[in-house]
């Protein structure tokens, strides 16, 4: 009788959702135009770049070493006089600008190791560290090919072999897609999770619910599986479509895999959306509250940053957060191929985590169905 009131009760809940424009756009969007904006919008590498020149050389050398900027990592070089320099970093016109000073390829042939200046826009974060970097091998490669024939430098004790694994060609679309649907799902669970609950008490129809044989258990595990079986196929269309077919992003591991630990998930973040239902009076506070909840759990669980780079104190507050454990199993079961034998502990810790958090939610829950509005 019980899995029978769930059930129906939950095809209430999708009746609901149906009928309701506003999010059917909000869950079409996120898990379509979303990921791709999100992926290719906002590149984590050097892309064209705007460079100027203070060329007070005009040398041979000095002239090579500008035309080596090629795109698409940087634009053609601008040539500019010095006091044309300050003005055009202050509008932001250019991101690098270099100075290469008179006499520079004598001083370089007579071996006295003349310097180049570069001045770096470093508001521009993503670009100031990578492109220093690019520039300063460039330049480095230019002078040696000039003096030596080769843009080798000097042998060195020890020789770097580098091999990148998972992602080759360290393509920012690649990463930011993906975690994108992560975010996604934390977002749109406790958003329609919460927003269920708190129009069931402006429409009144929290009263009828009271007068049924229901129990608050039946009431909120019929709104997690109805939400997040819409999240669910959201999910499974983001991944297979957008990320696989639209972005053409390799998927290492085992689709049913990740999209199992995310039913276990969707159980854990449904649950926080019930909690902050409760806690809310109103659609506008229960926005207010979702704020605060869902950008620590973007920024802070390691789908944006690591979390070895962060403050200790914050890495451990968030072992209490379901959202840490599924961004390292999404990331371990789509980027690296792994299976359940590595996934198992995060696995058994969401759900450990996500239980505390229904446990709380259902306490709060039986309180709640008994106040009235206010």
């Amino acid at each position: 009788m019980s899995l029978s009131n769930i059930y129906r009760l939950g095809l209430k809940e999708l009746k609901s959702l149906t009928a309701d424009k506003v999010l059917l756009v909000l869950i079409c969007w996120a898990f379509s135009g979303a990921i791709y904006t999100a992926a290719t919008a906002t590149s984590q590498e050097l892309h064209n770049a705007p460079v100027a020149v203070v060329d007070e050389d005009q040398s041979p050398l000095s002239r090579r070493i500008v035309g080596a900027f090629y795109k698409p990592y940087f634009q053609v070089p601008q040539q500019i006089t010095l006091a044309e320099l300050d003005r055009g970093m202050d509008l932001g016109t250019y991101s690098f600008t270099l100075i290469i000073p008179a006499r520079f390829q004598r001083d370089v042939q007579a071996g006295r190791q003349p310097e180049i200046q570069l001045n770096i826009d470093a508001t521009i974060m993503s670009q100031a560290f990578i492109g220093a970097t690019y520039i300063k091998s460039i330049a480095l490669g230019e002078v040696n090919e000039y003096l030596t024939g080769t843009r080798d430098s000097s042998a060195t004790p020890i020789r770097l072999a580098p091999r990148v694994r998972y992602n080759p060609n360290l393509t920012g679309v690649w990463f930011g897609g993906v975690m994108e649907v992560i975010n996604n799902v934390t977002m749109l669970t406790i958003i329609l999770v919460g927003a269920a609950f708190i129009r069931e008490r402006e429409h009144g129809t929290i009263e009828h619910l009271l007068v049924m044989p229901l129990t608050p258990f039946e009431i909120m595990m019929a709104k997690i599986w109805a939400n997040g079986l819409a999240v669910l196929i959201g999910v499974t269309f983001a991944l297979t479509v957008m990320v696989q077919v639209v972005l053409k992003v390799p998927i290492a591991g085992s689709l049913p895999l990740f999209l199992a630990a995310a039913i276990c998930y969707l159980f854990a973040a449904a649950s926080i959306g019930i909690f902050l239902g409760t806690l809310a009076r109103s659609m506008p506070q229960l926005g207010l509250l979702i704020i605060l909840t869902i950008i620590p759990l973007m920024l802070l669980s390691g789908g944006v940053t690591p979390r070895e780079s962060m403050p200790a104190i914050v890495q451990n507050i968030m072992l209490g957060a379901p959202t840490t454990y599924f961004v390292r199993m999404a990331q371990a079961i789509l980027y690296r191929g792994a299976g359940f034998d590595v996934i198992w502990r995060d696995l058994l810790a969401m759900t450990g985590v996500g239980a505390c958090f229904f446990s709380v939610a259902l306490i709060r829950f039986r309180k709640a169905v008994t106040q009235t509005q206010v």
